[in-house]
């Protein structure tokens, strides 16, 4: 038997939007601050998925420079009519106090690993925007209502006719439902089946109370009636199960008549403790009593593993990487923040067989960082890279970090003394701003130096090595990796959320005097450990 087991997308990959064109299955997932925007995933069996497409991957589409974090592409949604992929996506630009800037916008084409096209702007009311394809030949756009009034944020679902000639919402603007009891109602979604047209919801917050539930009516307009459970998936109710936050879903069904839901999960280290891998996504199968789906495991619960379909996909899986940067194309793995990557801060034509970062502005910038990373995937993993780097200040470094947001990270680098005449190795973290030193190392005299760091749960230590992986040294103490979490960002300060990410690890350069000194990578390393 084919069995698929949760998460199918490991790492920070919330917000699944899950579609069939024909065999294929695509599901699109958010990427908040991280360029380009939206991961699009591919798969035939629904166990075995690969990357192909970030689509969203020009400024014209795309302007992030100095979005908060966790700001940015919130809950795409990706849809297919008639040999056209839509894709509709926030880009939201402030999400502090009672205003909330949300821009919603869709793009399409007929090639979802191809161009897509220029943005087309539709609403700003909410986020979490999707479109919906009635069979009539009509589409539809729906979004949540912001509604600021006395701080209230959550509003309920809207809905407005989209006219794909003129591009452009038409029409009234429909209430069509304010949400059940469980509150914080978001990322609308709407199929139909058998005369009934669904209306999917995230409900409870995106933390431990999420949910999936969903209503019906037998007009778009409504009246929706809310399921007799009112949530389909939720792990609210079991504290100790390993799939918490379950939540924010979409359904599809395959071409031999099977329904399944997609949705977000995370995997706390701990009972309610914090998800450092973020929110990553999971799939569960349904079957129908009354025309009202359930879920196959006879509870709310999502289950670890689940029968997939009777077919086997080519795709492999690889979770041990190294990157070498040979190619003049970068690997789909890495994504940079809030700007794209061009040659004019990260290039891999200047040194063949490097990538080479030109300074930028510190991790603490929201606009212009010289940053590449991969989303961290596995519990316990090695991440480690050859750098040459000859700083001449305190203001330039360049190295190896762990990163959750401008606030939180963990950072190995190379820098210098004042004066330039001593080669420095140290170690930067940083907890809700506050940072802290460890040890300094000198390496005067040392060209290429390796940086490596070992990941374990909570813990994080890093190591380098002078002699190309011949032997390392432990550098500082053991660190607490579980800072660069959703959950730990949240339970210190209301004031730095929202936090919806998770974390990355990737290779960096600073030259805050001025941003021209650059750093040479000669490869990148992500190795699981079993």
């Amino acid at each position: 038997m084919n069995l698929i087991q949760n998460p199918i997308l490991k790492g920070f990959n919330p917000d699944p939007s899950i579609i069939r064109v024909g065999d294929d299955y695509y599901i699109a997932t958010s990427t908040f601050e991280w360029f380009p925007g939206v991961q699009i995933h591919h798969s035939k069996d629904l166990k075995n998925w690969k990357v192909i497409a970030q689509p969203i991957n020009r400024i014209s589409q795309l302007d992030m420079k100095g979005v908060p974090d966790s700001c940015g592409v919130w809950a795409p949604c990706l849809s297919y009519d008639n040999g056209v992929f839509y894709l509709v996506y926030s880009n939201v630009k402030s999400f502090d106090g009672v205003w909330k800037d949300t821009p919603n916008y869709l793009i399409t084409t007929t090639d979802v690993q191809g161009e897509w096209s220029e943005p087309i702007y539709l609403s700003s009311r909410g986020f979490d925007g999707s479109l919906f394809h009635d069979d009539d030949g009509k589409k539809y756009f729906l979004n949540m209502l912001l509604d600021h009034r006395a701080n209230k944020m959550f509003g309920g679902i809207e809905l407005q006719e989209y006219d794909p000639q003129k591009k452009q919402l038409i029409g009234d603007v429909h209430y069509i439902h304010k949400g059940s009891y469980l509150g914080c109602t978001e990322g609308p979604h709407i199929f139909k089946k058998d005369g009934f047209y669904y209306l999917i919801l995230a409900e409870g917050g995106t933390e431990y109370n999420h949910a999936v539930s969903i209503a019906r009516s037998k007009s778009i307009l409504g009246p929706y009636e809310l399921h007799p459970n009112t949530s389909i998936v939720s792990s609210s109710h079991c504290k100790p199960y390993k799939l918490q936050k379950a939540g924010h879903g979409d359904i599809v069904e395959t071409e031999d008549g099977r329904w399944f839901v997609t949705f977000l999960v995370g995997r706390p280290l701990k009972e309610r403790g914090r998800c450092i891998l973020g929110r990553e996504t999971a799939i569960e199968e349904l079957f129908w009593d009354n025309d009202w789906p359930y879920l196959k495991s006879d509870s709310r619960l999502p289950r670890l593993e689940i029968p997939g379909l009777d077919k086997k996909d080519s795709i492999i899986g690889d979770n041990n990487k190294r990157y070498d940067f040979e190619s003049d194309n970068l690997s789909i793995d890495f994504q940079s923040l809030r700007i794209p990557r061009t040659e004019d801060w990260c290039s891999l034509t200047d040194r063949k067989g490097y990538i080479r970062l030109k300074g930028k502005e510190s991790l603490s910038s929201t606009h212009t960082q010289a940053l590449i990373a991969r989303r961290v995937q596995h519990f316990v993993i090695e991440a480690s890279t050859s750098l040459e780097f000859d700083p001449n200040n305190i203001h330039e470094m360049a190295g190896l970090v762990f990163y959750y947001n401008t606030g939180h990270y963990h950072y190995l680098h190379v820098t210098s003394n004042y004066e330039g005449t001593v080669k420095i190795l140290r170690i930067i973290s940083s907890d809700h701003f506050a940072m802290t030193e460890q040890k300094e190392v000198d390496i005067t005299g040392e060209t290429a130096i390796v940086l490596k760091g070992v990941l374990n749960h909570e813990e994080l230590q890093f190591y380098y090595s002078t002699d190309q992986e011949s032997t390392f040294s432990p550098i500082g103490e053991v660190l607490d990796a579980s800072i660069l979490s959703d959950d730990y960002v949240r339970e210190r300060d209301e004031r730095y959320r929202p936090a919806f990410t998770g974390m990355f690890v990737g290779i960096c350069c600073q030259d805050l005097a001025s941003n021209k000194k650059h750093a040479d990578f000669d490869w990148f390393d992500y190795k699981e450990i079993n």
